[in-house]
């Protein structure tokens, strides 16, 4: 899928400094970006549902005990 962005200027001129000293395309460095940006609002959006709803809670001791780990 394309998709067109626009970029400041000054952003633009940083991307394509990035891209021309690592011999690597605009578009390569714009991909990487929104799968980094998309992983990390994943995350942040699976805690945010986790704190929500947090199930069940267990101490360290209780944690040791199922995983026969009690001495």
């Amino acid at each position: 899928m394309a998709i067109a962005i626009r970029l400041s200027p000054e952003l633009d001129k940083r991307l394509d400094a990035l891209a021309k000293k690592t011999h690597r395309s605009k578009s390569y460095y714009a991909r990487e970006a929104i799968e980094n940006y998309i992983e990390d609002l994943e995350d942040y959006y699976l805690g945010v549902a986790i704190l929500e709803n947090p199930g069940n809670i267990y101490t360290s001791e209780e944690v040791r005990k199922m995983c026969g780990l009690d001495d």
